[in-house]
């Protein structure tokens, strides 16, 4: 038992002398020359992690990102302390960060004020990881997920997106051609436990989505984000190019009584084998349906225990199983509709206990379990007399750079 405990005590030891190591070997900047310079190095085989001390970085150029287990983030954590900025949505900084290497990560910080994306992937480009990120008015979709319509088989894959809050600064955006996270050709990407706000066209056309797999994407999960007063709120598939499988479940979608151009909350097209289920939509404007599935190579979906104020419609030849809904949710029934915060305020008999079992729905919003009484609550949140608060996403999780990435590495399962 004594030679056992030493070797495991050797072992952690070294686990330990080893994250020192790696912590010691990090590039720490502290200005966007020094920044741009250390993204150059990494590029040419130099030290892969950099760490950024509180600051605004105010960018000449996009950072080009080509070498693959790059990983970006902040000493303190906080996301608001680090902020990486262009020259405006008109300016001539494109991107902050334009990422051709695999195995990305980057964390901790705010990203905003850029003429295209605050994040490009390139096409083939896997094993993105975005965590804690404040991301704001940029000039078009915030995260842009590209692909090579001359190579179909090349695709970006598993991804994660989490803890992230994407919005524009004045409610509004700048055109309509802008989103959330738009990706296309993207496989087992996970988006989840994000904000999205005020992603809204100011006129001509309806904006892009807050969340947005196309153009052959599969197996998305997407979970537990809230979204407020965005034009669309979650799309699989656009028109002809669409989405197989992926899950989106335990959202909270509201929008208030501005008309514009507000559009569907969570909508499928050509969307085949998807899950849409426990999702809390309540809109006050006038576009009739919540949740809408269309063309008929959208088959074999499972549209379930959703609780809405608005109609959940199938067209142009859709099909699919349509079940355990609530379409005439109230506003009273909710603890804060206008701040996203759509958990219950007490046991509706309509939907606590009313909904049916899915495979792989063991909790909800606030990762409590499901079900809490007989059978599972309809909608993301499953009622509870004892509420749950939200913590500040804007904190670190972890202690140094090379731990978070650890952690935060690999996509988790759904």
């Amino acid at each position: 038992m004594k030679k056992t405990s030493f070797l495991l005590l050797l072992f952690f030891v070294s686990i330990i002398l080893f994250l020192i190591t790696v912590e010691a070997q990090a590039v720490i900047v502290s200005n966007a020359t020094e920044l741009s310079n250390a993204i150059g190095e990494a590029n040419n085989g130099g030290d892969p992690i950099i760490e950024l001390r509180d600051g605004t970085y105010t960018l000449d150029d996009m950072l080009w990102v080509e070498a693959d287990g790059v990983t970006v983030c902040s000493i303190s954590g906080k996301r608001d302390a680090v902020i990486l900025e262009g020259r405006g949505m008109d300016g001539y900084v494109t991107h902050i960060f334009n990422i051709a290497g695999s195995n990305f990560t980057v964390r901790d910080m705010t990203l905003q004020r850029v003429g295209n994306h605050a994040i490009q992937v390139q096409p083939g480009v896997d094993a993105i990881v975005i965590q804690n990120v404040h991301i704001l008015d940029t000039g078009e979709q915030m995260v842009k997920v590209s692909y090579d319509p001359d190579n179909p088989a090349l695709s970006s894959d598993n991804g994660v997106m989490e803890s992230c809050l994407l919005e524009y600064s004045a409610g509004i955006g700048p055109q309509y051609y802008i989103g959330g996270i738009d990706a296309h050709r993207a496989k087992n990407w996970t988006v989840r436990d994000n904000t999205f706000m005020g992603i809204r066209s100011p006129g001509q056309d309806v904006a892009e989505h807050a969340i947005h797999f196309w153009s052959h994407s599969e197996n998305t999960l997407v979970e537990r984000n809230i979204i407020i007063n965005c034009d669309r709120s979650i799309g699989f598939g656009l028109g002809d190019r669409g989405h197989i499988g992926g899950i989106i479940r335990n959202n909270m979608i509201y929008h208030d009584s501005s008309e514009g151009f507000a559009d569907v909350g969570i909508g499928l097209e050509a969307a085949a084998h998807a899950q849409i289920y426990n999702n809390t939509i309540y809109h006050e404007h006038s576009y009739p349906n919540a949740i809408e599935y269309r063309f008929s190579n959208t088959t074999g979906i499972l549209i379930a225990n959703n609780l809405t104020n608005r109609e959940i419609s199938s067209r142009d030849g859709a099909s699919g199983t349509v079940s355990s809904n609530v379409i005439n949710a109230q506003a009273s029934w909710f603890s804060n509709p206008s701040g996203g915060d759509l958990h219950l305020n007490s046991p509706i008999p309509e939907v606590v206990d009313q909904g049916q079992t899915i495979s792989g729905l063991t909790s909800d919003f606030d990762g409590e379990s499901r079900p809490q009484g007989d059978e599972i609550d309809i909608g993301a949140d499953e009622y509870s007399s004892i509420s749950s608060s939200g913590e500040e996403d804007n904190v670190k999780s972890n202690s140094g750079c090379f731990i978070a990435t650890a952690a935060y590495g690999s996509q988790a399962e759904p």
